[in-house]
């Protein structure tokens, strides 16, 4: 079956784990309610499951909009996310509240539409394929693009990037290598570590190396694991938890 077809639809859904109640197995416990659509079958050979978010008390049955699909990469078993009409999760919100399972599982938050970030920097690049197939590499996906622009938008995990093959139109002066001289693009990641490892297997070049900084704020201080890397054009991206 195309879980994609729920996206956006009203569905019923049968709860059999009720908020507060206990794995049969695993012995966690289950801070929202989660069921499954009767008269389905998932990849996994059973009914295809559900999280019910934006409801605070135990239920036996509910109908509401499914918002988002968590698909799971080195599983079969998609699970829908299903909320009261007119409700909302951002992506961040979701993994926070399903994390309790999902957290045994790699996977991916599905929509039908794009989330757009407030603040989303647009990079001049020299050529559009080259930095296209870099940033793919470093796993970003492409979520749209229009090649008779030579533009193309690129998310991963919550970060998005636009890069556009070098036009007239936006140059304030001539771009000469490195591009983006003075700045840094911040990029927050579930598990920096293991896409440090992942890209290190790659021999992906680094600008630097994983480390451990200290930040203070607020009279606090912070530790964060970074790492840096440059794209073909010299732009320095940071990658960080």
């Amino acid at each position: 079956m195309n879980v994609k077809e729920y996206l956006n639809k009203k569905v019923k859904v049968n709860i059999d784990r009720k908020m507060g109640s206990k794995h049969p197995k695993h012995g966690f416990v289950y801070p929202v309610n989660y069921g499954f659509i009767p008269n389905t079958i998932s990849g996994d050979g059973e009914e295809l499951d559900c999280y019910i978010l934006g409801v605070y008390e135990p239920l036996e049955e509910f109908e509401g909009e499914c918002i988002a699909i968590i698909h799971r990469l080195n599983d079969n078993d998609d699970k829908l996310i299903i909320v009261p009409n007119g409700i909302n999760f951002s992506n961040n919100e979701i993994d926070a509240l399903v994390e309790f399972q999902e957290r045994f599982f790699k996977h991916e938050i599905i929509r039908d539409n794009i989330e757009f970030n407030s603040l989303i920097p647009e990079l001049s690049v020299s050529n559009i394929e080259i930095s296209k197939n870099f940033y793919l590499q470093l796993g970003f996906t492409v979520k749209y693009e229009r090649k008779e622009n030579k533009f193309c938008f690129l998310q991963l995990e919550e970060n998005q990037i636009m890069i556009e093959e070098i036009n007239d139109n936006w140059n304030t002066a001539k771009l000469e290598y490195p591009y983006g001289r003075g700045i840094n693009l911040s990029m927050t990641l579930k598990n920096v570590e293991e896409k440090y490892n992942e890209l290190k297997s790659k021999k992906i070049k680094f600008f630097l190396d994983l480390e451990t900084h200290e930040y203070k704020a607020n009279n606090k201080t912070f530790l964060d694991k970074e790492f840096l890397i440059q794209d073909p054009d010299g732009y320095l991206l940071r990658f960080n938890s």
